[in-house]
């Protein structure tokens, strides 16, 4: 029986966030890419929240966009309320969010794909590898078909083996009741691929018709919209905007869920997978936080043309009658009618210990992975996973050196290298506190840190790359000449003083020393900086903080240079560890499991102590003098 045979430089599996970006950067960089979906209505689906970004979320987004990528230019085309989060706080943790309309960003980023020249779209489900002496060949498809390519990208998000739970309701599907895919887990398995169970959850989906919203608080997006490209110029993201709304859950609420704890298959045992500790169920949230005696509950529109609105903060695998009971407890859903139920999903992913940071498999060459399959969580996380295994997918055909983003470098790059070298048992989460350099990894800078790199690889046009530099040129100038700006005790100077409540000078002082203290700004003193150059508001913005946090700023740099001296010293790879005698049993057990790629990687893998680092370091010494 005759079968299909094609040829492909890059096969992506799943067409989730992580599968758009992965197939747009191996098709950007010139590969024919052919890109698998289970359904071409899947394509860019957000299954569960309507909003790209919110905290370090935002700052994945913007280093995205700083690659190439497309999420940011896609979300800042079909966004309906944007706002920047933790204002209040330092800019470290500023995190762009907005709601999205979720039918346009999925038909958006379709018409995107659709349009890049060489890449090609298939409704089909891959079900099979095929690989020869640990080296990667294509794709086999439900059908029988073969799919021959150099490179693989594996990006399947919550559809292997899927099945979505509420109550006693067991349906074997993906999201959205889309169909799930269910036989490329046993290949990998054959494979000697380590696959794990996780979960996650979304909640109801409800009708707008039946939301009473006086018994809640509005909630608006920013007067100024902050577009998420740094491509997207400010004045196009200036729309009317939907506003979203706040209520809470209460003690009946909360008394409803503890009654059928019973009946949840979270609590019943019906559920195998780990589901994310950073984003629980409301069974959860009840449970393990007895003590408060509320939750917040956000009402997010779906988007335009729908009524859907999506019950923020409620995810939920309760049966249907107490979801019923539970959401019409809650102020201003008390006659709500529920369009799709809350249900919990289950999936198969891997152990991404088993990847090098360049998301490639240690065991099967020119095989890559990316997103919700690498245990992840989160759509920002998946397209950021995705873009890389892209592009290193494409180095890997070119037979260059892939891509890796270390900790100093980028969210993406504290992202990856937690997955790959620590022991993630539930689905992994961005947040800022995981990044150790983050006064130096801000969302503002993601251009300046990474537009380089995405020049270099190729993502990044020269027109683009160069507004880069002179921006670069800028800001370093602007500053050298604020920190020369002498400001003298004069009248009007004391009056801008006055105005911003600061203290009055008695001596002459600098323009940058005034900038430094907390209740000033740059833009506060433009009145009596008479030689200001007319710059545009990025740079002003990064003026601003630079002078600020100066520093803050040159002790995270030192950090991040002792950082460097352990990431530059390399491990032999497919190393034997059990040779190195002083070091402690349970180091050498998980060094032969991890296989660092060198010195800070192993520093950063659980059981490996700082005296196992010292041992290792003399050990490498001496070998590399004899």
């Amino acid at each position: 029986m005759p079968f299909v045979k094609e040829e492909y430089d890059i096969c992506v599996v799943g067409a989730g966030h992580a599968g758009c970006e992965a197939a747009l950067a191996c098709a950007r960089l010139g590969f024919q890419t052919i890109m698998f979906t289970v359904s071409v209505e899947s394509i860019a689906l957000m299954p569960c929240n309507p909003n790209i970004g919110g905290t370090s979320k935002g700052h994945l987004v913007r280093e995205i966009d700083a690659l190439g990528g497309q999420m940011g230019i896609n979300i800042d085309q079909t966004f309906i309320q944007s706002k920047m989060l933790n204002v209040s706080k330092g800019p470290a943790v500023h995190s762009l969010r907005a709601q999205a309309d979720k039918a346009e960003y999925s038909r958006r980023m379709r018409q995107t794909l659709e349009n890049t020249e060489g890449l090609t779209i298939r409704q089909a489900e891959v079900t099979e590898l095929m690989a020869e002496d640990g080296i990667i060949k294509g794709v086999k498809t439900f059908s029988g078909a073969s799919y021959y390519s150099k490179a693989v990208i594996l990006c399947t998000g919550t559809y292997l083996k899927s099945r979505c739970l509420y109550g006693d309701v067991v349906n074997h599907t993906g999201p959205n009741g889309l169909q799930s895919a269910n036989h490329l887990s046993e290949s990998l398995k054959n494979y000697g691929i380590e696959l794990f169970r996780f979960k996650t959850g979304t909640p109801a989906r409800i009708d707008k018709r039946s939301v009473d919203f006086s018994k809640m608080q509005e909630q608006k997006g920013d007067e100024r919209v902050v577009p998420f490209s740094f491509t997207t110029d400010p004045k196009e993201v200036q729309i009317h905007q939907e506003s979203c709304w706040l209520t809470y859950t209460n003690g009946t609420t909360h008394e409803i869920i503890r009654k059928n704890l019973d009946r949840s298959p979270l609590y019943s045992g019906v559920i195998e997978g780990t589901g994310p500790r950073y984003c629980p169920s409301i069974e959860d949230k009840v449970v393990k936080f007895s003590d408060k005696e509320r939750h917040q509950v956000f009402i997010e529109p779906e988007g335009l043309y729908t009524n859907e609105m999506y019950v923020g903060g409620m995810s939920s695998s309760l049966p249907e009658d107490v979801q019923y009971q539970m959401y019409r407890s809650v102020a201003g859903l008390e006659n709500v009618k529920i369009v799709r139920n809350a249900y919990a999903i289950e999936y198969d992913c891997i152990n991404p210990r088993q990847l090098y940071p360049s998301l490639e498999f240690k065991t099967i060459q020119g095989l890559f992975s990316g997103g919700q399959f690498n245990g992840s969580s989160g759509y920002e996380e998946a397209a950021a996973q995705g873009l890389v295994a892209g592009i290193n997918a494409a180095m890997y055909v070119k037979g260059k050196e892939p891509l890796i983003l270390d900790r100093s470098t980028s969210y993406i790059g504290v992202l990856i290298d937690d997955l790959v070298t620590k022991d993630n048992r539930e689905p992994y989460r961005m947040m800022t506190s995981r990044a150790e350099y983050r006064l130096l990894l801000r969302q503002d800078n993601a251009d300046l840190r990474l537009s380089k790199i995405g020049y270099e690889i190729g993502l990044i046009s020269q027109e683009r790359y160069d507004y880069v530099v002179e921006k670069e040129r800028l800001i370093q100038q602007e500053v050298k000449r604020v920190q020369q700006v002498n400001i003298g005790a004069n009248a009007m100077v004391q009056e801008v003083l006055k105005e911003h409540k600061s203290t009055p000078l008695k001596t002459g002082t600098t323009l940058a020393e005034l900038i430094r203290r907390p209740e000033l700004s740059y833009e506060d003193l433009a009145e009596i900086d008479e030689e200001r150059p007319n710059l545009p508001e990025d740079v002003k913005e990064q003026v601003n903080i630079n002078i600020k946090y100066d520093g803050y700023i040159r002790r995270q740099l030192k950090q991040v240079k002792e950082f460097k001296k352990l990431e530059k010293k390399k491990l032999p790879e497919q190393f034997d560890y059990d040779q190195v005698k002083s070091l402690r049993i349970e180091a050498k057990q998980k060094l032969n499991l991890y296989q660092p790629v060198n010195v800070g990687q192993a520093s950063r893998i659980s059981g490996v102590s700082p005296a196992d680092i010292s041992v290792l370091l003399v050990y490498f010494e001496q070998k590399n003098r004899s």
